[in-house]
């Protein structure tokens, strides 16, 4: 089974943090600076394509809030995620590892109490692809295995 620092790449610098969101953003897909920045600007935030090429470039290192804000919107996440030393970056990368589970049908319901409009706590995304991650490693249904700790019949 792999390990999560195997499937998650390395996500310190602010290049390597916009080149990952590019590639679970947009899979597949060649995007120009111009289609983000108009991306961002859809969203009501600025920024200019030139400054988002640079970053793709590794050649902007530490941009103003303002520039991580607009990043945020631009690919929906929170922008705290783009920081330095960010906390959230594993809230975030948590967060597209369920949503591409969920599209692949490795995840089929969710069901919560209580949600407000920001969704699935991050501690909640955590437990469940821990959960799915334990499931894996044991027989199912499908395989032999009992439904929900039942004893088979």
């Amino acid at each position: 089974m792999d390990s999560a620092e195997e499937r998650t790449p390395e996500l310190r610098t602010l290049q390597q943090k916009v080149e990952y969101m590019v590639e679970k953003t947009f899979p597949g897909q060649k995007i120009s600076g111009r289609f983000f920045a108009d991306l961002v600007k859809e969203r009501g935030g600025s920024l200019s394509h030139s400054y988002f090429s640079n970053i793709l470039a590794g050649k902007v290192t530490q941009p103003s809030e303002d520039i991580l804000k607009a990043l945020g919107l631009g690919f929906g996440v929170d922008w705290r995620f783009f920081k330095e030393e960010s906390e959230v970056v594993d809230d975030v990368v948590a967060g597209l590892q369920f949503l591409a589970m969920r599209r692949t049908g490795e995840i089929s319901g969710v069901a919560g109490r209580g949600l407000d409009e920001d969704g699935l706590p991050p501690e909640l995304l955590q437990f469940a692809l821990s959960l799915l991650a334990d499931a894996k490693g044991r027989p199912g249904p499908a395989d032999g295995g009992g439904v929900h700790g039942e004893p088979e019949q």
